[in-house]
């Protein structure tokens, strides 16, 4: 959440930062752009696993499973975020493909 941030604050300027940003403008530098998609694809997985996370500790559905899968969606989004920020394209694809298993592994540890 904080590196897009930074990185629109060196792209647009404390005076940016420090105003109202009723006008977010297009980020012009590739690296500022990466964090922000990024982010983005960060907050479409998180709810979910946010919500099965705390589904499976109220079932006290705590496993193998929860325990690996949480780790493997945390540490691979840990990850993701350095692939996409400097434009490693299939290991990328293969990192998020990992914290969808992981996610994939705390469900199934619900529905057991």
């Amino acid at each position: 959440v904080f590196l897009p941030a930074g990185a629109r604050t060196v792209e647009f300027g404390s005076k940016w930062n420090a105003g109202p940003r009723d006008e977010t403008p297009a980020a012009k530098k590739p690296l500022t752009g990466r964090l922000e998609r990024a982010q983005a694809n960060l907050y479409e997985t998180l709810p979910l696993f946010i919500g099965a996370v705390l589904i499976a500790h109220v079932i006290e559905a705590s496993s193998a499973l929860t325990v690996w899968g949480s780790a493997l969606y945390f540490w691979a989004r840990v990850v993701y975020v350095p692939l996409y920020a400097y434009g490693v394209k299939q290991v990328r694809s293969l990192v998020w493909l990992v914290s969808i298993v992981g996610l994939g592994m705390v469900a199934a540890a619900i529905l057991v």
